[in-house]
Order: structure tokens, then sequence, then C-alpha cells
């Protein structure tokens, strides 16, 4: 299917079917309140979607502390030139002034979920009747030896949109003539998985126009990844020669780095490399813990309303949430957010909940107009999400239609990026 904004929009319509119930009040003025904690994704478009169908009826609260939000994915183009950062920058000026959402800039630090009640690092206080959390990802302490959160400016992660993402840019951009630039790519499950391939596809793309002998290194602790073989066709025809991709077969699990040194250990032979991506496992991020209902990883979720397994009232959508076989991407995070508005409001307002639908596609670019993707649709069982069938690009495909499938990646991220804030 061709994805333009039109089409990706209207995949999110659904009319409300108007009945009443009283719920419980908590805003003061007559009005159920739901608290969405994080702006991505999953948090905007949930915040989006309760205030628009409920037409003022729920008080809907945001809180995310970036007054711009850069979007993570995408961000790979702007490593391989496609993109400026200020393409990947959305503010939430719209969800206040057009919908009446309250967008409060703040970190939410903690959650007490027998009061109700959301604490800020400003000091408010915040109750709710429905709390929402999307609140995205955070790293698991000592999954690469040698690296930690103080070593991000020396070594980057680049996997949370933003300064990040520049650092890793202009370390590239600084690399010697002939330099190395070396990737510690993340165990299952992680934030989209054909991201870090994609990563190397744009890094190789741009050094082949400016340091074009420079060698990049991959060690993967995985035996294979996301559309594995439309990567490694591509980078074969367009980088050859200059990608190595070390996988758990041949060590790539046994890696250290040594962020002073500028070094990677690789099932313990070490090398000197020029930059250093080095992208860890990951888990929920803390402020899920923080409300009791992850395992410690993850926040598992009731399949139906992305409710947790520990809350009824709380809900955890994106890539925090353990939901079954949706990867955790962007696209993901916008389907469970849908589904999930829809169920709030229902549950608020007495007005009609609809069966639960998912969708999910991740497109990577490996070249210029060279789009790959890979998608599939899910229903709600009463164990998980479940995939329905799935679809993914071929190896061989021509140029019009690899050229095709990067302009549908476009249409797709307006009409996120629209879905989310407009």
């Amino acid at each position: 299917m061709t994805l333009n904004r039109r089409v990706f929009l209207g995949t999110g319509a659904a009319t409300v079917a108007s009945l009443s119930a009283p719920a419980v009040l908590a805003d003061g003025h007559g009005r159920p309140r739901v608290i969405v904690i994080g702006g991505g994704a999953g948090g905007a478009t949930a915040a989006r979607y309760i205030a628009k169908d409920s037409k003022g009826a729920i008080d809907v609260v945001l809180i995310e502390p970036s007054r711009t939000y850069f979007t993570c994915f995408f961000s790979n183009l702007y490593l391989g030139g496609f993109k400026e950062m200020d393409d990947l920058g959305h503010n939430y000026g719209t969800l206040a002034a057009k919908y009446g959402v309250n967008v409060v800039h703040d970190w939410a630090i903690d959650v007490d979920r027998d009061a109700k009640t959301v604490s800020l690092a400003g000091g408010a206080t915040l109750p709710y009747d429905k709390l929402i959390l999307s609140p995205g990802i955070d790293f698991v302490d000592g999954a690469v030896e040698g690296w930690s959160l103080a070593s991000q400016n020396a070594m980057p992660h680049a996997y949370k949109g933003g300064s990040q993402t520049e650092l890793l840019k202009a370390q590239v951009a600084a690399m010697p003539e002939g330099g190395t630039f070396a990737m510690v790519a993340p165990p299952n499950p992680y934030r989209c998985p054909p991201g870090p391939y994609e990563r190397v596809s744009m890094i190789a793309h741009t050094l082949r126009a400016t340091n074009p002998t420079a060698k990049i290194i991959v060690a993967d602790p995985k035996p294979k990844f996301s559309k594995m073989a439309l990567f490694q066709e591509g980078w074969a025809n367009h980088y050859q020669g200059m990608v190595d991709w070390i996988g758990e077969d041949f060590g790539g699990g046994e890696v250290s780095v040594d962020p002073a040194a500028m070094t990677v250990t690789i099932d313990g032979e070490a090398t000197q490399v020029d930059v250093c991506n080095v992208i860890p496992a990951m888990k929920a991020a803390r402020i899920a813990e923080l409300a009791g209902v992850t395992d410690g990883n993850w926040a598992p979720v009731n399949a139906a309303d992305m409710s947790t397994k520990a809350d009824a009232d709380v809900y955890v959508l994106g890539d925090a949430s353990q939901q079954g076989d949706m990867p955790k991407s962007g696209f993901s995070a916008n389907s469970q957010a849908k589904v999930c508005a829809n169920a709030v409001r229902g549950a608020l307002t007495g007005t009609k909940i609809f069966p639960a639908r998912f969708s999910n596609t991740c497109w990577s670019l490996i070249d210029a107009d060279n789009g790959v993707k890979v998608g599939a649709t899910y229903e709600a069982t009463d164990e998980k999400i479940a995939k329905v069938d799935g679809f993914i690009s071929a190896t061989g495909e021509n140029a019009a239609v690899r050229k095709a499938t990067y302009e549908e990646s476009e249409g797709w991220y307006a009409g996120i990026t629209a879905d989310m804030f407009s």
C-alpha cells in the first residue's frame, strides 16, 4: 500500500458514539483528568486523541520536559545528510491551543498509584483518574563493559533524538582520512529493530562522499537482525569493503570499550577507533519503574487497551511496554496510542469503545532513493498483541520500487508528526 499523509491520518479515524456515564471528578471543574507522561509518538498522540474526541469532557495533562521534541525516527537521515535537525523538531503549541491539552514542561519524578497522583520535579503534585505512561527508554547499567552514561560524550549512543545525534554527526565529520567508525549494537529487544543498521548505511553514505577509505566495524551480540539480507545486499552494492559486521558467532557479543583510550575490544582483540557509537541494552524509562508497573525491564500490558497488568488505571505505550509481537517503533507507539485513547475516553465518558486494531511499518534508507520496509498487522488476544500477517521488501528490487518506498516513508513521516502535533 502506498502511504501518504491523508491515508495515514485516516487509519486512526473513528466515529465517537456518544452515550452517557458519570466519571470521577478530578480537575475541580466537573471533569475527569488523564495525565500523560511523555510527549513522543505514543504520548502526544494519546493526549491529542483523548482531548479531541472527548470534546473537552476530559481534562488532559501532558507532562514532557522538552519544549521541542526531536524524533528519534528519521534521525538516521540527519546523519546521512538527507535531513536537517530542524526537520526533526516539533513543538506542542497546537495541542494546547487547538485541543486544550495542558502541556506541562517538567519532569515526572514519582507516581503514587494508591493516591493516584504524579509528582513533578518543580514541586507540584497532580491527581489523575487515568495515567498514561509513554516515557520511552533508558539504558541498562553495565550492559556494555566500560561504558556508562558518563561516557556518552566520548562514545555517544544517539538513541534519543536531539543533541546526541548532533554530537555523533560532528564526530563522524571530524574523522581522519581512512579512520575507523565502530558501532556496538544492542541485544533484543530494543527501540527500532532496523535502526542501528540504517544508521550504518547512512554513515557509510556520508563517508563514501567525504572519507571513502574509512572503515565501519559493527560488533553485534545477535546472530541476525531486522532486514539483514536487505542491508547486507545494500552494503555490498553501495559501500563495498567499507562495512565489517561481526555477529554473535564471531565474538560480536564479547565486547568492551575504553572511552578514554578510544578502543573497542571484540572477543579479546582491541582495536583503536576514531568514533564509537555504543547502543546499550534498553529497558523502560525510569518513571515506569517508579510507578511499579514493570517487571524490572519492561511494563507488561493488556493487549485490548494497553492497561498495565499491575494497575487497570495505568497504561503504558510504545517502547516501554511489553505487549507481545509488535516491534518497538514510532509507528507502533502511535498505533497503540489510538487504541488506548479510545479505551480511556470510553471508560471516562461512557462513549463507545471500538475493538483494538494495530499496525506497524518500519522504513529504512540504505542509499539515496533506496528505501526498504517491513511491517505487519496485529490483533489483541487474551495473552498479547499477536501478529496477523506481514510483509517485507525483497532483495533485488529495481530502482523505481526502492525510490517509491523511500517516498512512501516521507509521506508517513509527515502523516505521523501531523497526527502527533497538528
